[in-house]
This record gives C-alpha cells, structure tokens and sequence, in this order.
C-alpha cells in the first residue's frame, strides 16, 4: 500500500529573494546527513483524514507554529520509495522568539540494545535561498520548489 503524506512549505521574500523553511528530521539515522535529507514539514494521513488538514496539523506538530495565510496548491509528487506527498505553499515567517517545539517519537537505540530513546520529529528548521534549498531538499521534493517559483512568477 502506497504511503501518503501532506505537508506546507513556507515561504519569505528577503531583499535577497525568496527564501523557504525546511525541516531536518530528528533521531539517530539523520544526525549525520545534511544534503537530500531536509524536507517540507509534513505528516502521514491517517485513515479519511483531508490532505489538507493533515498538512496543516503536522506543520503545526512539526514545527510549533500555526500556519496562516492564503494557501498556494503545489499538487503531489512521488518519493524514490513510492510515497506520494501532497503540498501546500503560504507566506509567512518565524516568530522572532521562536524555538523548535517538535513532536517525538521513540526509537530503540542502538538496535538490539533493549534500550528505547525519544527522539523529536524534526531536530532543526531554517530558511534557505532557493539555490541552497535545492542542496537541501530530498530529490523527489525539489519539483515543489520548482512549482512554488511558478505560482509566484518569480
């Protein structure tokens, strides 16, 4: 069965041009990776939940922060490993005193140890320029960006 998740992509305009907020994921198989491993804050839809919802609701679990504005749809692309991940883009940015309040998850760690860690969702968020988000980003999700740069005619 094909997993499916949704998420929001935020964005800025800077005098240095636009800027997007990606996610690193948190826990021990990330903790050494950086290039390909940030992603949009998104979440898993569980059961009938709405894609859109389910965005909405991991971007706030995810990050902390309750997405607002008007909504810009990206569509869906395909992960290497089969996942469909719904998108949604607004404008928006960071409180000025924000810190990272993500959800956790545990994980037994290291494996076979017996013992079990909790781990958060996503270790660290930051904006990037398009071209660095394009070094960031997984793969799959370099087309959003692509499609957020053609939604805003820039």
């Amino acid at each position: 069965m094909t997993k499916t998740s949704a998420g929001l992509l935020m964005y800025r305009r800077r005098s240095e041009g636009l800027q997007v907020l990606l996610a690193h994921p948190g826990g021990p198989f990330f903790a050494r990776k950086d290039p390909g491993a940030w992603s949009i804050p998104k979440g898993e839809v569980e059961g009938t939940d709405e894609l859109l919802a389910t965005a909405r609701r991991e971007f706030f679990e995810e990050v902390g922060v309750h997405p607002g504005g008007e909504l810009i749809e990206l569509g869906s692309i395909v992960q290497k490993g089969g996942k469909v991940v719904h998108a949604w883009a607004f404008e928006g940015d960071l409180p000025a005193d924000f810190e990272l309040d993500s959800n956790t998850f545990e994980l037994e760690w290291p494996p076979r140890s017996g013992r079990v860690r909790e781990f958060p969702e996503i270790d660290r968020v930051d904006f990037f320029d398009l071209e660095q988000a394009r070094a960031k980003i997984n793969a799959a999700q370099a087309e959003l960006l692509d499609r957020l740069v053609s939604a805003l005619g820039e």
